[in-house]
């Protein structure tokens, strides 16, 4: 009988919390402009094993019972907990984190002087403080002035004619995330935003470590194309180093803001110092950062800071506000300046340039500029450029100052790229461990009617660049995967017969007769402080291997691939078609941890209804 009444007692207990738990949802906006949060921790108060984060749109859903009390927070953040009660749908408004230091404000207005007053730093810059009325707004542009570089889509060579296919490498991944943003918008992206390689790129591969002295790995594969049956597709990967956070040099890090009126929208300044407050958690004492601000001029806002002076760092973030012309390459040359006078011998020495690119005042041209960022380059500090807003964005010209500084180039549409880009891939955004690098694939004839390289069409080198170690390629970070696709056509006796050189004659050696390689893969790279090149080769031989049978790296690459091709409505685009792309990228989405492989089958989805 006393053991039927404890049965029961606890069927009762069991029963009564499954009454009160129940699924609680919101979503969670930053108070200050009122923009969704995503990636906020949800998590129950005195058990953090029960927990979630708010997605892309800040919605987040968690099951709790009326006792419960929800807790809310995310860097930079004042964190929130609130008692869940008889309530089913909880909003929260997160403020902005308040730290305590001197009154600085920083814009630019008119002719006014821009720099702050510092007593912990021996040089003083332009000395005056500058302020603006609270109460001062810029109305965004009501026009679209974007400027991208014009893309000429790469199409077949006869590989008995030209064999040689040479370029860099490219980690970049702006033009991904800027995608997306058009798409999110209900817009198609214009033609030439759409930069296959980087849509590639912006997806991590699980590739092999590097075993072989050599801070990359190569990884190949071939199969027939998924939009062309008849056709090859050839995958070509480089797997960077990963080194851990402990054992990455220090750095030496300037932070170049533009703080100019075309900032001062939500997705400009405001994301910009959300996504820095991110970068800054990062930091170890052995870091240092500066600020310099450039608005109608340039000023130091906070001097060579050590990295764990969080707080100084933060605060200084903090205080920026927008306003005046964009003095661009007056804010460079101070920016060089400050990372020369505190130069780490062996270190990470680089500037990350914040901006929307809108360089409308100055006297120096383009040119003087690049010519500066290359000579800088050469002396040991890089930089990398971060991308925000919309309207008068320019891409073209944030492309060539991260190429010509040695650095990467990242768009910010939102908090969790910022993440993505600051947090998750901290080594491979800021510590180069191999540059220069330059891929040079030997197609043999026997085998390889034409190619064609899928992308990176503005990373094309001439066939004698990939010996010069004066011409400039690009660089890898730690644990940074680079990926590449090659369209093939496959030779018969008649195309072999293919020559219409009056002078010469294209003979095959026997190799390539009576071998099965398809190709030889040539990369060269530099470490980041040397000067001469180091070459690695690899064969890749001749499979008939099919699609389905293949990684997910391959297939989700091609996938991409495919809806890269449709944006830009290819000439060489096949079948391939939104269904098709659809399948391919679900059944190779993998374990896909940080839900970026979801989120691109989603905007595909998106797409098709534009």
């Amino acid at each position: 009988m006393k053991k039927n009444v404890f049965l029961i007692s606890i069927l009762t207990v069991l029963i009564s919390f499954n009454v009160s738990a129940r699924n609680i949802t919101g979503t969670v906006i930053s108070a200050e402009d009122g923009l969704a949060l995503p990636g906020v921790s949800v998590i129950l108060k005195g058990n953090s094993k029960v927990g979630t984060t708010t997605d892309m749109n800040g919605k987040y859903s968690i099951e709790a019972n009326d006792k419960d009390i929800l807790v809310f927070s995310f860097v930079g953040c004042v964190s929130q907990e609130i008692k869940v009660g008889r309530q089913t749908i909880i909003n929260v408004a997160l403020d902005s984190e308040v730290l305590e230091m001197d009154e600085v404000v920083v814009t630019g207005l008119g002719g006014a002087v821009s720099g702050i007053r510092t007593r912990s730093h021996k040089k003083m810059y332009a000395e005056c403080e500058m302020s603006a009325p609270a109460a001062y707004y810029y109305p965004q542009e009501e026009f679209n002035r974007e400027g991208y570089s014009t893309i000429h889509e790469n199409g077949f060579k006869e590989a008995i004619k030209a064999p040689l296919s040479t370029f860099s490498i490219d980690v970049d991944a702006a033009s991904y995330s800027n995608v997306r943003r058009f798409l999110n918008n209900g817009q198609r992206p214009p033609m030439d935003a759409v930069r296959i390689e980087e849509m590639i790129n912006y997806f991590n591969y699980d590739y092999p470590q590097p075993d072989n002295g050599h801070p990359f790995a190569i990884y190949q594969e071939l199969a027939h194309c998924p939009w062309n049956e008849e056709n090859m597709l050839l995958h070509v990967g480089l797997q960077g180093e990963k080194i851990e956070m402990n054992n990455l040099p220090a750095s030496n890090i300037v932070f170049l803001i533009d703080v100019s009126g075309s900032m001062s929208s939500a997705d400009k300044l405001p994301l910009l110092k959300k996504a820095f407050k991110l970068l800054v958690q990062q930091l170890r004492e052995e870091d240092r950062v500066a600020i310099v601000v450039y608005a109608g001029s340039s000023g130091l806002v906070l001097p060579s800071t050590r990295g764990n002076e969080k707080q100084k760092i933060l605060s200084s973030l903090e205080r920026l506000s927008a306003g005046g012309s964009t003095a661009g390459a007056a804010g460079l040359k101070l920016a060089y300046q400050v990372a020369s006078e505190n130069f780490i011998e062996g270190g990470n020495n680089r500037i990350i340039l914040a901006t929307d690119c809108d360089f409308n005042v100055g006297q120096s041209s383009n040119a003087e500029m690049e010519r500066l960022i290359e000579k800088e380059r050469e002396k040991g500090t890089f930089i990398s450029v971060l991308g925000f807003g919309t309207g008068n964005y320019m891409d073209d010209k944030m492309e060539i100052i991260a190429d010509k500084g040695n650095g990467n180039y990242a768009y910010i549409d939102n908090i969790m790229e910022a993440k993505k880009v600051l947090v998750n891939e901290f080594g491979g955004t800021l510590f180069t461990i191999a540059k220069d690098v330059k891929i040079q694939i030997e197609f043999n004839p026997s085998i390889v009617e034409s190619y064609r390289l899928i992308g990176y069409e503005n990373r094309l080198l001439n066939n004698e660049d990939f010996e010069n170690d004066k011409k400039d390629a690009g660089e890898l970070g730690s644990g940074h995967t680079v990926t590449a696709l090659y369209e093939i056509t496959l030779a018969n006796n008649a195309s072999l017969k293919k020559n219409d050189l009056k002078y010469q004659t294209s003979k095959l050696s026997n190799l390539a007769k009576e071998g099965d390689e398809v190709a030889t893969v040539k990369f060269r790279y530099k470490k980041p402080d040397g000067h001469k090149s180091i070459l690695l080769e690899e064969v890749i031989p001749y499979a008939d291997n099919y699609m389905t049978d293949m990684s997910d790296n391959f297939r989700f690459s091609a996938a991409v691939a495919g809806f890269g091709m449709l944006l830009r409505n290819s000439e060489h685009k096949g079948n391939v078609s939104y269904n098709s792309v659809i399948k391919l990228a679900q059944d190779s989405k993998g374990k896909d941890k940080e839900g970026y492989r979801s989120e691109f089958i989603q905007l595909i989805k998106l797409s098709e209804h534009l």
